[in-house]
């Protein structure tokens, strides 16, 4: 029988669809032309995609010129990171991109420079890139041109990044720094004036808004791409061919305007949320170890280890019990994998578990949250120690 209800805490995940998000789509179904098409359908149809457009490029900071569509972040950092992204008159291919430790499979795999020229960088303790790491990885390539791949937030622990203090460094040394915001947009301030990274890349479905559909937008004009992954007819300025998603695009617009409304009373909200659910693990698990609590957070998440017990089989209990956690990133199609952004602080640990919540999380759902839990560990604490 199923549950009269549910907590679903996997917002890093993805989010519940917004009621803004899906007005828009419902809405935007009935500009039947195509976007590219001259007649009164098709300009009917190119007007809503612009509004997104001009929506979601207004928000980052951006110019709407500089932003593309793609079918969400994925698409984004393998259009992005290449040797081929073109800073001014210089045509030169990059030499060389850094990536820190944590990032997401879509960064660390997706990227197209060759092996060869690709530096993994270590994180701190408290799961951020180690600065002075990145320092030396600088220094060791004077006189190379570099690109810094540096997510804003980390999916699976939610340490906030030091994005600004990378991109003063990665400036005065020539480079780019390329920024995927997908976990901060909505949830912490990440614009281009934030963060002063040149390129930005994020999702919709993460923001309570349409699976498919992500933007990556550049901060100025003289940023450019010159070898599209996808060719074609030409759409998205030559830059990501492909008839444009225009429902998506409404619905992922407005799900964006949403999640960066009123967002300081937002990341107070969240944050008091995370708060009460960490008291929760701290009471039921007195040995639980908080990840990244002793640096920089996002509001919403709640990463710890829990000495003694399998993360894996402790979030399909909690599944059964009516509670949606993770036991780590959800970017490998349900695999169970050993944690590299763990790996990359140092830890011996390979799971996690994380809670994280977004716009439709209420006490309730963590007050589930903490019943569930304590009747997992009353199960599971019996077997341990037979262990």
């Amino acid at each position: 029988m199923p549950r009269a209800s549910r907590a679903y805490l996997d917002y890093n995940a993805t989010a519940p669809l917004r009621p803004q998000a899906r007005e828009a789509m419902l809405s935007a179904f009935d500009a039947l032309g195509n976007p590219s098409s001259t007649h009164a359908e098709g300009r009917a149809a190119r007007e809503v995609l612009e509004r997104a457009r001009r929506v979601l490029a207004g928000g980052l900071g951006a110019a709407p010129r500089n932003l593309v569509f793609t079918s969400g972040a994925t698409e984004a950092a393998n259009l992005a990171l290449t040797p081929n992204l073109q800073l001014g008159r210089n045509e030169n291919p990059f030499d060389r991109l850094l990536v820190s430790g944590g990032e997401h499979a879509a960064t660390l795999l997706g990227h197209r420079f060759p092996a060869g020229q690709v530096e993994t960088l270590p994180l701190t303790a408290q799961g951020a890139l180690d600065l002075e790491a990145l320092e030396d990885a600088l220094k060791r390539a004077a006189g190379q041109r570099i690109v810094l791949a540096l997510q804003a937030v980390n999916n699976e622990t939610g340490a906030i990044q030091p994005v600004r203090e990378a991109a003063d460094r990665v400036h005065a040394a020539g480079g780019v720094l390329v920024c995927d915001a997908t976990q901060a947009v909505g949830r912490c301030a990440a614009t281009f004036s934030t963060l002063n990274a040149d390129v930005l890349f994020f999702s919709s479905h993460k923001l309570g808004g349409p699976f498919g559909a992500g933007a990556l937008a550049f901060a100025r004009d003289d940023i450019h791409i010159r070898d599209a992954v996808l060719k074609g007819g030409g759409q998205e300025g030559g830059r990501r061919s492909g008839t444009e998603n225009v429902a998506a695009a409404a619905g992922f617009a407005a799900a964006f305007s949403a999640s960066i409304e009123n967002l300081d009373a937002e990341i107070a909200r969240l944050g008091a949320l995370r708060d009460a659910a960490e008291a929760k693990v701290a009471e039921i698990l007195p040995s639980a170890q908080f990840l990244c609590r002793e640096g920089t957070r996002a509001p919403n998440v709640c990463a710890f280890l829990a000495p003694g017990f399998v993360p894996q089989t402790m979030a399909m209990a909690l599944d059964l019990e009516g509670v949606a956690v993770s036991s780590g990133s959800a970017c490998s199609s349900g695999k169970v994998r050993p944690s590299h952004v763990l790996a990359a602080m140092g830890l011996k640990e390979d799971r996690l578990l994380r809670v994280s919540l977004g716009w439709s999380s209420k006490p309730e759902d963590v007050e589930l949250f903490g019943i569930a839990l304590a009747r997992v560990a009353a199960r599971m604490r019996p077997r341990r120690s037979a262990a």
